[in-house]
């Protein structure tokens, strides 16, 4: 992608007037470790997937009957296929505290008689580096005890100072209610294709899943995933959910990748729902979040 830059230094170009900045030692820190991130994962031939931080925090609801939101089918498509309503929200994130790695996220999801619909919508980065994906998806039960899904994705990049770079690709899953309580599944991403740009010398990462959700009760769910994307050692998610009054309630989880926590805490007025979220990343420092959901037509 930047394969001509030599070290940092045309990287740190695209910062806007960095030079004008007053950055305490922690930010260039964190810069500089950001920057050597992204060369990595860009010399390769895999382009690295590069979530929000805190993406299993909006995306835990995705082995659950209970717990079901817009953002759910993200985790996993079939989860799609549990939504009873019209639902819609919105995600926002400071990673690790800077602006020019803010990423943001949108769901919206239908349920007709046709089966459920979702779109999904993502952007990261700031004017000179950024990167957005929008994505539609469907899905359907197939009896009490299995649900389908299936997504197709706009990906791209862009780099004014080097070009622009896009790809088409897809991801599925399936999961299956083993109980009224239990629940599990499969979700895989980008199997074949996903080149980017008109050589197709670099593309998008393939990924896999396997999860794992537990409703113990109204009020308690936990759930983990096991990730294996490509080029990548496998990588375990896991979180839990605990609602400790009517309108309120909590989240807690991790990632075993970069030994990254995560919570947050939400409340629900009516169809309504706002959660303030953060994420730790031991050395990049906090990533605080900010999350609103609606769903309509029912009361939760």
């Amino acid at each position: 992608m930047i394969n001509n830059c030599q070290k940092n230094k045309c990287v740190l170009k695209l910062i806007p007037n960095l030079s004008n900045y007053k950055f305490n030692i922690l930010i260039r820190l964190k810069l500089t470790l950001l920057i050597s991130i992204f060369i990595q994962t860009s010399a390769s031939y895999a382009q690295s997937l590069r979530y929000p931080v805190a993406l299993p925090y909006i995306s835990l609801s995705a082995y659950t009957r209970q717990q079901t939101d817009a953002f759910s089918f993200t985790g996993n498509q079939a989860a799609l296929a549990q939504i009873k309503n019209f639902s819609i929200g919105v995600y926002g994130e400071r990673r690790f505290g800077l602006q020019a790695t803010s990423s943001y996220s949108a769901a919206l999801a239908a349920a007709t008689t046709f089966g459920n619909f979702g779109v999904q919508m993502n952007y990261a980065g700031f004017t000179n580096f950024n990167e957005n994906k929008v994505g539609l998806a469907y899905a359907k039960s197939l009896g009490k005890k299995v649900d389908i899904g299936i997504q197709f994705n706009y990906y791209g990049y862009r780099i004014p100072a080097y070009g622009n770079a896009s790809a088409i690709n897809a991801e599925a899953g399936i999961l299956l209610h083993l109980s009224d309580k239990l629940t599990t599944g499969l979700q895989v991403y980008n199997p074949v294709g996903g080149k980017l740009g008109k050589t197709g010398d670099e593309k998008l990462a393939s990924a896999y899943k396997v999860g794992i959700g537990y409703d113990a009760s109204d009020n308690f769910f936990i759930s983990t995933e096991i990730i294996k994307e490509e080029d990548k050692a496998i990588n375990v998610a896991g979180g839990v959910q605990y609602h400790f009054a009517r309108q309120f309630f909590a989240r807690l989880g991790f990632l075993s990748e970069s030994s990254t926590a995560f919570a947050g805490v939400g409340i629900g007025f009516g169809n309504i729902r706002l959660d303030v979220a953060g994420s730790y990343h031991p050395q990049l420092g906090f990533s605080p979040g900010i999350m609103l959901v609606s769903n309509f037509g029912e009361k939760k």
